[in-house]
């Protein structure tokens, strides 16, 4: 063996041991985005905020008049607009000290813990049951910039997809069997010797223990890039770095018509998941139990419509493939406009379908973008797409928050979302994708 092969296989066999310890970040935090976020926190937050409310069922944080069943979107708006806020700063910081881990151990550390304290969420405590929402989702926005910011570094170009790929079934994967745990744990709580509060809690505080446990994974795993050190701060620099390739993308028209028209659908693709609990919880009176199986199937659906929706972009390209499932997608809220109150077996089909849909809505919407991203800039411009996936998808969450405040039923919040689908769906029909796969410099696949 040379010198050169040794090195080969010796770096080869590094990259693989950084790969399976970044896998293990999303099998750590997604349990928080299955089990707290889509199925726990949005229907018991909604009841604490409830104990708390006055004759007229509202709250008053700051002197302000809140409806009790709009606090949990409005906590999920103002998290996403404080990731905002902080991602371009940490990725600044890390592009600029080439110190990713230490970042993203503290990003992670305090989601978990936040998480972790839900514990203590009870009684009528409903501003520290939104203040901890907003703590650990900002932070968990924050972390998953810095953690795909190591895909690049940890996989070879054509390796890529295989490894991002992995690393989403590790996250289903997680959150799937934390969901059976909690399952158990809820259902059986009298057997356990304890209340139904006592069991959410348990549920809750659980989801940021195996979040911090599993965390030490990548950190042990993952390295570091030294980078040279550069005079720009972190404040100036991140947001100098975005807006450069906001400016950048001007030149590219069409690729910036495309993350338009994501940001909006998938601001209400966002919506339907973080709020799906507390509409079937308080509009159509289902039990935990029910809640938390139909978000199961959710979960294992989206393995098998990622595949289907991947072979259907084979025969008839991913534009067209993305503007059918945000047809469905509408269909889905239309149908749960309509749906029957206590009647699972209508919900469950109502989860199978939003299943089938989920996972190849988003992995498309990655693989289209891919061909639409000007050669030598794709770090910058996935930068600009991780931000309006974690960090914009606020305006959805306020929309369902007010259409509640003001009609006081959560039937006119759910179809409320319709318009982020229909105005998606306008706006992705009106971007040429092979010509602007052509515009960027890029090959344009037979199809696309």
């Amino acid at each position: 063996m040379t010198a050169d092969t040794a090195d080969r296989t010796a770096g080869t066999s590094e990259r693989r041991r950084e790969q399976r310890g970044w896998y293990f970040y999303d099998f750590a935090c997604s349990v928080y985005s299955t089990s707290v976020l889509t199925v726990f926190l949005g229907p018991y937050l909604t009841s604490v905020a409830k104990a708390a409310a006055d004759a007229e069922g509202f709250v008053h944080p700051l002197g302000v008049p809140v409806r009790a069943g709009s606090v949990f979107a409005y906590a999920v708006s103002i998290s996403m607009m404080l990731a905002v806020l902080l991602m371009p700063l940490a990725g600044a910081q890390a592009d600029r000290t080439g110190r990713k881990k230490p970042l993203l151990a503290v990003a992670a550390y305090v989601g978990a813990a936040a998480t972790t304290a839900m514990f203590f969420l009870d009684g009528d405590r409903y501003l520290l049951g939104a203040f901890l929402l907003i703590v650990a989702n900002a932070s968990l926005s924050v972390s998953m910039v810095l953690y795909n910011a190591y895909l690049p570094q940890i996989a070879e170009p054509d390796e890529r997809d295989a490894v991002s790929s992995r690393g989403w079934a590790f996250g289903y994967t997680s959150g799937a069997l934390v969901l059976v745990l909690n399952l158990i744990v809820y259902s059986g709580h009298d057997s356990f010797g304890l209340s139904e509060s006592e069991a959410v809690r348990i549920c809750l505080a659980s989801a940021g223990v195996w979040w911090g446990a599993f965390t030490l994974v990548p950190l042990r795993r993952l390295r570091d890039r030294r980078m040279a050190p550069s005079g720009d701060g972190a404040v100036g620099s991140g947001w100098r770095q975005l807006t450069a390739t906001l400016r950048d993308m001007r030149r590219h028209p069409l690729t910036l018509s495309f993350l338009l028209a994501y940001l909006v659908y998938n601001d209400g693709v966002q919506t339907v998941i973080s709020q799906a609990s507390i509409y079937g919880s308080e509009e159509l009176g289902l039990d935990q139990t029910t809640l938390i199986t139909a978000v199961l199937l959710v979960q294992v659906l989206a393995v098998v419509g990622a595949l289907g929706m991947g072979r259907l972009a084979r025969t008839y390209g991913a534009k067209r493939t993305i503007l059918a499932s945000l047809a469905v997608w509408t269909l889905i809220l239309a149908a749960g406009y309509f749906l029957p109150a206590g009647a699972p077996l209508w919900f469950y089909g109502l989860a199978a379908a939003i299943g089938l849909v989920l996972g190849g809505s988003q992995a498309l919407s990655r693989s289209l973008f891919s061909h639409l991203v000007p050669r030598g800039k794709e770090a910058e411009y996935f930068s600009a797409y991780e931000m309006s996936d974690r960090g914009l998808s606020w305006l959805g969450p306020l929309v369902f928050g007010l259409a509640y405040q003001l009609t006081g039923s959560y039937r006119d919040a759910i179809i409320s979302l319709v318009v982020f689908f229909a105005l998606g769906f306008v706006l992705l029909a009106r971007v040429p994708v092979r010509r602007a796969a052509a515009a960027a410099g890029n090959p344009v696949p037979e199809r696309i």
